[in-house]
């Protein structure tokens, strides 16, 4: 076989590999390794030390095995490895990442949550829906917070799904709200996941923030008006809420609790936000602030304590320890894969059908929808996104907007069966009467959503470039 037949070989090894349940970062890795051996095998190098060594003479039977060793070992894989990971840990812009989840470890045990929806519940009283605009408000402003979409779907559920279950909301409604509004998080700045491309695609960072400020809020937006129109149209999904579940409050009481929940959290996202975006402080800078801001509002709602704060430092290190070895395995197995002819073979097939701009994208997009049924959006940025990057210059796409279509694409990942994990992390937290396929039921008319969004987004591309334009220029 050839080399690029072998590297795609390797390609579909690994998507096996992946489907019978390996860890992926690992198997990224011993696969480049696997492969890397064999495309810089050079017998050569390998054996010209034990040569050398033999020429001397009278050499012991330990010296010997030890020289054999070592030219097994003498590959220039292995210095690829090492420098692959030493690049990864020295990446500036993934410093930010363990910055940003810590923030929103720390948001996420410091009951701001708590008060924050029961604030808007109160505010909201007289729309259509209105627990459920409440729960998406809540879903958006804590997912931008976080970032992390579990910890966001888990925590609504188990404070929102039983008020709403309670006030006659209907079960999948009530569940495709919470499933929706928790994955807004990895596409609404500061998201970890447009950290993730910048590092892979060489973006920089301030102006995907930038271009997927405003389709974020579009499909937030979008979300809301499907949840009041559907409560509009169809009253029994969404009941109005009785005086005894939402009680009757002067405007001054509910000004108070909108400026001492709902007010701290924005402002520390406006802030960390808007020093990255003014250009006054780099991401990882700003992830410091945010950081901190973390830990000032924990404490000043009386919530930081010692075991809370070494959860948060626990949980940072094990998603940031996964990402890190996630990029050291991908950077691997893509330098094997392109030394091998992999990146040719597949730009020379993409080429060969003669595909114009939007059918590329649309090609695109759609591998990238069926591959986040059983991938995590992380694998799928590092690893298979990079595959892409490389035609986008053939068919004159701007990587900042393929990357924010991207982002839009795989909140779908989290909200399509069968691996819609949106929908099991809901399952495992709700009551038992909310049954899995309700779940899925509720997330379809949020994937339609999606698919508006992206649709909007392609026909008016302004909604990306208006605000990186405006503040960095064309």
């Amino acid at each position: 076989m050839s080399d690029p037949v072998i590297a795609i070989c390797m390609l579909g090894l690994f998507l096996f590999m992946v489907l019978l349940g390996f860890p992926i970062a690992f198997t990224l890795m011993a696969m480049g390794i696997a492969f890397g051996y064999y495309a810089y095998f050079d017998a050569d190098r390998m054996w010209r030390g034990y040569e050398r060594l033999m020429s001397k003479g009278d050499v012991d039977v330990l010296t010997q095995a030890q020289a054999w060793i070592d030219g097994l070992f003498n590959n220039r894989i292995f210095d690829l490895f090492v420098n692959q990971t030493y690049s990864v840990m020295d990446n500036e812009v993934l410093t930010a990442i363990p910055l940003f989840l810590f923030m929103g470890y720390i948001v996420e045990r410091a009951n701001i949550v708590n008060r924050l929806f029961s604030t808007l519940n109160i505010a909201a009283k007289n729309v259509p829906g209105s627990m459920g605009v409440a729960a998406l408000i809540t879903c958006a402003l804590f997912a931008t917070a976080t970032g992390i979409v579990g910890a966001v779907v888990t925590l609504m559920g188990l404070l929102a799904l039983p008020s709403m279950l309670k006030a006659r909301y209907d079960r999948s409604f009530a569940s495709g709200i919470i499933c929706a509004g928790g994955t807004l998080g990895i596409l609404i700045p500061p998201s970890i996941m447009l950290i993730v491309y910048a590092a892979s695609s060489g973006v920089s960072i301030v102006r995907l923030y930038a271009g997927a400020l405003l389709p974020g809020l579009t499909l937030a937006g979008l979300y809301l008006i499907y949840v009041v129109v559907r409560a509009t149209l169809q009253p029994n999904v969404a009941p109005k809420p009785t005086k005894d579940e939402v009680p009757d409050l002067p405007a001054l009481k509910v000004l108070w609790m909108i400026l001492t929940s709902f007010m701290p959290l924005a402002l520390l996202i406006l802030a960390v936000l808007g020093s990255i975006l003014g250009g006054l402080a780099t991401p990882s800078e700003a992830a410091s602030i945010g950081a901190l801001g973390g830990l000032v509002l924990a404490a000043a709602y009386r919530a930081l304590t010692w075991q809370r704060l070494r959860e948060s430092v626990y949980l940072t290190m094990r998603t940031t320890a996964m990402v890190c070895w996630l990029f050291v395995g991908s950077y691997t197995f893509s330098s094997v894969f392109s030394y091998l002819g992999g990146e040719h073979i597949v730009a020379e097939f993409v080429q060969s059908m003669d595909l114009s701009p939007l059918m590329f994208l649309l090609l695109a997009q759609l591998i990238i929808f069926l591959l986040g049924w059983p991938l995590e959006w992380s694998e799928i940025i590092i690893i298979f996104v990079p595959i892409f990057l490389p035609l986008l210059p053939i068919f004159g796409i701007d990587p900042l907007f393929f990357g924010i279509l991207v982002a839009l694409n795989l909140q779908t990942s989290f909200l399509t069966p069968p691996m819609a994990m949106s929908a099991y992390y809901l399952k495992g937290i709700a009551p038992p009467e909310v049954k899995l396929t309700e779940i899925f039921k509720g997330c379809m008319p949020f994937l339609a959503m999606v698919f508006v969004a992206m649709i909007l987004m392609y026909t008016v591309p302004e909604i990306v470039y208006y605000l990186p334009e405006l503040l960095y220029g064309s």
